[in-house]
């Protein structure tokens, strides 16, 4: 996507909408799916605006991305406006629209988010953040809330991230929409395998920011009691050191990319051990392939993979947990494989990109109709 992308001359649309996304990890992939539902809807003229974190512009020297992309967020958003007149503004996530509040009153907006700020502190210590003081949280804490409020709707990707709007924030439960996110489910499809006791189990990783998704911690349960009897994939942005000849690193693999659906498509198990997360795309792109889960019970995750059902829940910063979990399926493959089908049929029902998406999408076509019958 560029910066703004020219709508298709050849559609009639009845909406014009702004869509300005988060570029970066996991949004990425969202916004990509996001896409696809829309490719083939003629009602919508879509102007993308995805905002970087990382530009050769004036706002690259000022502190802290979020008033980098909320900078950079607005004056897209401007441009824009100055084109074409739009019928509906949607941001994810909403860090993108914290200097926007003047634009949301003038335009009907949709906010989309997998966490609140809240729910960011809680997970402190994984993302590595420190409340500046007492007051700076206060002032942060009531301009996200005045957002809220000022939003025409919200999108919340969890129930645990809706959960924090309404309990922390004070916002009417109604106004927020619970949407999963989604796949494209014919992209991400099971294979058959033979998995059995003498067999190496395949592991796989994947996580962008190692040390956060737990990348440290499966290295050491898997020097601890996995690496006779697994083999690991690890894809990853970062650059790590390994010496084990069982673990294979793969770097600058894209989202979506072929080589990563293959590498899913191989493996028998997913390992995600991660520190801090809300509701990670990986886990469901494993579930879609047909992989049973180990992976910890923090943010969202809890409501992607059924403990016991689907994989295997664990605290964490723990690697002798996940060397029992492993350990456990590795010794009954039938288990594995009935968590494998579980998990395609779980993804199915609740990541189904098409059906999810859609959702999203009509959402939209709601609050553009409200501004016009206005």
């Amino acid at each position: 996507m560029q910066n703004i992308v020219s709508p298709v001359e050849s559609r009639v649309a009845n909406y014009r909408i702004g869509l300005v996304i988060e570029w970066y990890m996991g949004h990425v992939t969202h916004a990509q799916n996001l896409e696809r539902s829309l490719r083939h809807n003629p009602s919508i003229e879509p102007t993308w605006m995805p905002v970087p974190f990382q530009s050769d512009d004036i706002w690259q020297k000022l502190p802290g991305h979020t008033l980098r992309l909320s900078l950079r967020a607005r004056d897209l958003v401007r441009a824009a406006v100055q084109k074409n007149a739009l019928d509906c503004l949607f941001y994810h996530t909403p860090v993108t629209a914290l200097l926007s509040l003047g634009m949301m009153r003038r335009i009907p907006t949709i906010l989309s988010l997998d966490c609140t700020p809240i729910d960011l502190v809680r997970m402190g210590a994984a993302y590595k953040y420190d409340a500046p003081n007492k007051l700076f949280d206060r002032l942060k804490f009531e301009w996200f809330r005045r957002m809220y409020e000022n939003a025409a709707t919200i999108v919340a990707m969890s129930d645990w991230a809706k959960n924090s709007l309404v309990r922390d924030y004070n916002i009417a439960s109604e106004k927020v929409t619970t949407i999963l996110p989604g796949l494209d489910l014919n992209q991400w499809r099971p294979t058959v395998k033979q998995v059995g006791k003498n067999q190496p189990l395949k592991l796989l990783f994947v996580g962008g920011d190692f040390e956060r998704k737990g990348g440290y911690v499966l290295l050491e349960a898997f020097r601890s009691g996995l690496r006779d009897r697994c083999t690991l994939d690890i894809v990853t942005k970062d650059e790590i050191v390994t010496s084990a000849e069982s673990v294979r690193l793969h770097r600058g693999l894209t989202p979506n990319s072929p080589l990563l659906r293959q590498l899913f498509a191989d493996a028998d198990l997913f390992i995600f051990p991660t520190l801090g997360d809300f509701i990670p795309f990986v886990v469901m792109e494993a579930m879609a392939s047909g992989l049973p889960v180990v992976a910890t019970n923090v943010g969202a995750i809890p409501e992607q993979v059924e403990d016991g059902v689907t994989g295997l829940l664990v605290p964490p910063n723990n690697p002798s947990a996940i060397a029992q979990a492993v350990s456990s399926l590795a010794n009954n493959p039938d288990r594995l494989v009935a968590m494998g089908i579980a998990s395609r049929d779980r993804a199915e029902r609740l990541f189904n990109g098409e059906r999810n998406y859609k959702a999203v999408v009509d959402l939209i076509e709601q609050c553009a109709d409200e501004k016009r019958s206005l």
